[in-house]
């Protein structure tokens, strides 16, 4: 009897062993740092804080969205995180809160973080001209007018650089700048801010610098040490099967698979990895990248940036010039700084600073609340992401959360 119940105990533990390394590890919530407390540890109700997948399922069922998974911190804590929807509609696949989303212009902050990385380590500095590490750019011109100042590193963190063209990479990233160099300048650096290609440029200075390919150098350097372990430019197979599909919504209200950016995906593996789009994630990675940007450059005793570099990424750098895609905004290093709050970041506070995507994913640090905002979503036409009204509805439920 004895032997007998040693062995059912020792095939017991063996299954326990088995189903936690099949289960995908959902790192965010490590008791040593992120830890996943109730919401009125952090002064924050949790009655609130339950509205938002019942107000999320509600754009699903209104075919808005396909699915989303939403995740809020506060104080250093995860207070929420919940999916709701279908990753995959035709297969029925349910969203869960580690799925894989195409997080496209999110991937911004983190080559701004790597680059800011080289210049914490004083092997760039931010009013380095661009040519002294890409020759491509000693000649470039703006309109066939010589330039009337220095094409900077600083001018394409905060798309003021005046280049143009697309975000998409060619076959490796020299390639990449040589066909972006082409197109010139489409005003003098520092001029005005234009949405731009400027992070993928950032991506071949860190090349250059480093000595390592991009992408090898945020795993070494932020990946790796943040425990990011399912932030990739390729997918592998389990993560394939993790993945939510885009969908595009049609005239008559349906969701049809695809449209618009969705070359992202088809360009995984094929052409270079994207420093301004290419990066796939989730919301458990993520929230490790925001919180140690909101520590100042630091998580789980791990740093990552001097304080004084978080401090110049996420404060405005392009004085009084309007930028971003919804009103009120200035320009930081990689980032979007929310300067004064109205419409859809009219609950948040001044200050506040993140990204948004492509299709529509959303990821925002409020520092004065020290809180952590992530919506993620795979929609191809939004009209706006950035002033989406999902974005909106779970922005505004978090801030109702809070104790007053």
């Amino acid at each position: 009897m004895i032997l007998q119940a040693k062995k059912k105990m020792a095939i017991s533990v063996l299954w326990a062993v088995l189903i936690l390394c099949s289960t995908p590890v959902l790192l965010a919530e490590d008791e040593r740092c992120l830890p996943f407390v109730s919401p009125a540890q952090v002064g924050m109700k949790a009655e609130v804080l339950a509205k938002i997948p019942v107000r999320l399922q509600e754009f699903v069922e209104a075919r808005e969205i396909a699915g989303a998974v939403t995740l809020v911190a506060r104080n250093g804590s995860i207070v929420h995180w919940e999916a709701v929807g279908w990753a995959d509609i035709e297969k029925q696949i349910p969203m869960r809160k580690d799925t894989l989303f195409q997080i496209a212009s999110m991937t911004k902050p983190i080559t701004a973080t790597a680059l800011m990385v080289l210049v914490d380590r004083g092997k760039v500095a931010l009013d380095d001209p661009v040519s002294r590490y890409l020759p491509e750019f000693k000649e470039i011109t703006v309109k066939g007018q010589r330039l009337t100042r220095p094409l900077t590193i600083k001018h394409l963190l905060t798309h003021t650089s005046g280049l143009t063209g697309s975000q998409r990479t060619e076959a490796t990233l020299q390639a990449t700048v040589e066909a972006i160099v082409k197109g010139n300048l489409a005003f003098q650096p520092g001029e005005r801010w234009n949405y731009s290609p400027g992070l993928s440029v950032c991506g071949r200075i860190i090349e250059v610098v480093s000595g390592m390919p991009y992408e090898q150098f945020l795993e070494k350097e932020i990946f790796q040490p943040l425990e990011m372990v399912d932030t990739t430019f390729v997918p592998n197979e389990h993560q394939r099967e993790r993945l939510a599909k885009a969908y595009q919504r049609t005239a008559d209200g349906q969701l049809l698979p695809g449209g618009g950016a969705s070359w992202l995906i088809e360009d995984a593996g094929v052409r270079a990895p994207n420093p301004s789009g290419g990066l796939f994630s989730t919301a458990g990675d993520l929230v490790r990248f925001y919180q140690m940007i909101l520590n100042g450059g630091e998580l789980c005793g791990r740093r990552i940036l001097s304080p004084e570099a978080v401090r110049l990424m996420t404060t405005v750098q392009t004085d009084d010039l309007q930028t971003g895609f919804t009103p009120g905004n200035g320009g930081g290093l990689g980032w979007c700084i929310v300067r004064q709050p109205q419409g859809v970041t009219e609950m948040l506070s001044p200050g506040t600073f993140g990204h948004g995507g492509a299709f529509g994913t959303q990821g925002w640090i409020d520092p004065q609340r020290q809180m952590i905002f992530i919506l993620l979503v795979q929609r191809t036409n939004f009209p706006n992401a950035d002033a989406s009204a999902i974005r909106e509805a779970f922005q505004r439920l978090a801030v109702e959360a809070l104790e007053l």
